[in-house]
């Protein structure tokens, strides 16, 4: 038995199972047979909520599985009319290149257009490397845009007025967003001692794409020289706002102008008085 068991060939058997187990172990648990994993592309928020005018921002990583670098082209299918960026290091890229089994993190960055109606929207983005493609389906969820304009009924923000009088002014206020507009209060920035009020005062509420008109009455104090002034109207709410830079050209009044000019011919007559006599002494 002791013979048996110092027996060469049974030693070699043993000793050669014991080699091909051991190499066995290292090569399925050393990191180049880790590297063998797929490569993948992954966000960890692929649905993103915001309005129209603010990007949809996705934090996407892009893993290179393969056991040597590959070039990854990057693309994206967004909705028609819409932006789409890839940006990786702070730089917008088209295309990475990877080395075998590493990740590189990247941001997606896609802004609707302004007319985009409120919806969920599926933006397809791929990595592709040789025949290899890799997919990502992200969802922008939009909840509408908040608009408005203020203007007038024919487009113009000029008018002539009187010193001392006041003038109505008719304003359009606009909503041209996609959501409805609540709470919207009008003012105006005038010159000193200038006033001016509205009709309605504030707008309880305006849906997308109704217009409203406002009665603005605007007063100009006595004495006030002639000339351009600016009186700046805002409409607005939490939400939006809107001015518009009105030019009022103030005019003298008839009476004032009347007055003037006795002032002055009273003037001519008392100087010619004076000289009539005290001229010829």
């Amino acid at each position: 038995m002791l013979a048996q068991f110092f027996n060469p060939r049974q030693n070699y058997s043993r000793g050669f199972m014991i080699s091909v187990f051991s190499v066995f172990i290292v090569c399925f648990s050393s990191p180049a047979f880790a590297q063998q994993s797929k490569s993948t592309l992954s966000a960890r928020l692929m649905n993103i909520e915001s309005a129209t005018k603010d990007p949809f921002r996705y934090n996407v990583s892009l893993h290179n599985g393969s056991s040597r670098p590959q070039v990854f082209e990057l693309q994206a299918k967004a909705p028609e009319g819409w932006i789409m960026i890839f940006r990786a290091e702070g730089s917008q890229v088209t295309a990475l290149r990877l080395d075998s089994g590493k990740t590189q993190d990247m941001v997606v960055e896609t802004t609707a257009t302004p007319a985009t109606k409120p919806g969920k929207y599926s933006i397809p983005v791929s990595a592709i490397s040789g025949g290899d493609t890799l997919r990502l389906d992200l969802e922008a969820v939009v909840k509408g845009s908040y608009s408005v304009e203020l203007t007038t009924p024919t487009g113009r923000l000029s008018d002539d007025i009187t010193e001392g009088n006041t003038e109505q002014l008719r304003l359009t206020i606009i909503n041209t967003g996609s959501l409805p507009l609540d709470g919207l209060e009008l003012s105006a920035q005038s010159p000193t001692k200038w006033s001016a009020k509205f009709d309605p005062a504030k707008i309880e509420r305006l849906d997308p794409g109704q217009t409203k008109e406002v009665i603005a009455t605007v007063s100009v104090p006595d004495k006030t020289i002639a000339g351009d002034y600016m009186t700046t109207f805002t409409a607005k709410n939490s939400f939006a706002n809107a001015n518009a830079a009105f030019r009022m050209t103030v005019k003298t009044s008839l009476l004032s102008g009347w007055i003037g000019i006795v002032v002055i011919l009273i003037a001519l007559g008392l100087v010619y008085s004076l000289i009539r006599k005290y001229g010829r002494r």
